[in-house]
Formats: C-alpha cells, sequence, structure tokens
C-alpha cells in the first residue's frame, strides 16, 4: 500500500506531544510532505484538522526545498535499515514487527546516547 493511502488516518493517530508548558499540542501545525502526496483530497484533511500542508507540487516546485525538513525521516529510516530484520521483513505478524521497530530505535537512541556521554 502506498505511504499516502492511510494519511487521513495516520493525522488522526499522532499523540499529543508533552514539553512546554501547560496543555499539549493535539495536532501538528505543519506537515511537511514530498510529491507524492500533492493531492487535493491530502490538503484538504489537513485543512479540516488546521494543520498548514507544505505539500512539494507536481511539476511546480523542486522538492530540495523540502529537503531541510525531509533529511531526518529520511536519516532515520537509513539508520533502521541498517537492521537486517527491519530492512526486509520477515515477521508476518505486524505486532511482532512493531516491536522489533521499537527495539531498533531504542538501539539508535542507546548509540546516540553513549557518543555524548
Amino acid at each position: 500500500m502506498h505511504d499516502s493511502v492511510p494519511l487521513s488516518v495516520l493525522l488522526d493517530a499522532v499523540t499529543p506531544v508533552a514539553g512546554r508548558l501547560g496543555r499539549p499540542c493535539q495536532r501538528p501545525r505543519k506537515l511537511h510532505a514530498d510529491k507524492a502526496y500533492d493531492f487535493a483530497r491530502f490538503r484538504r484533511a489537513c485543512y479540516r484538522r488546521y494543520i498548514q500542508a507544505r505539500i512539494a507540487r507536481r511539476g511546480v516546485e523542486d522538492t530540495q526545498r523540502l529537503g531541510r525538513h525531509r533529511w531526518v525521516v529520511e536519516r532515520t529510516f537509513a539508520w533502521l535499515e541498517q537492521m537486517r530484520r527491519l530492512a526486509t521483513r520477515y515477521e508476518r505478524r505486524t505486532d511482532i514487527h512493531y516491536v522489533f521497530t521499537l527495539l531498533g530505535c531504542s538501539l539508535i537512541c542507546l548509540k546516540r546516547l553513549t557518543r555524548q556521554f
């Protein structure tokens, strides 16, 4: 399934982000996406949820402008793909794959923290 199909479900599933004083935000303020998400239904889905859509337009914009925001996501995917079990999905059950993804993210965080301290 293409990533753009469950976008509205994904936007509704975002958990509140804590960190600042006061009530936590329920939704992100902006959505940065590449040209694959350039459809009117996605822009409407963001508009209904009061999210500013920063989606590159097909045939008009260059994806380089979104690169400074998307490199965080692409870098994280590259780190996760270094773990062979996540790069090639061997598990049929989604809960087991989810646990291995959490384990991979934990190992990435541990590696980053050991470098800092």
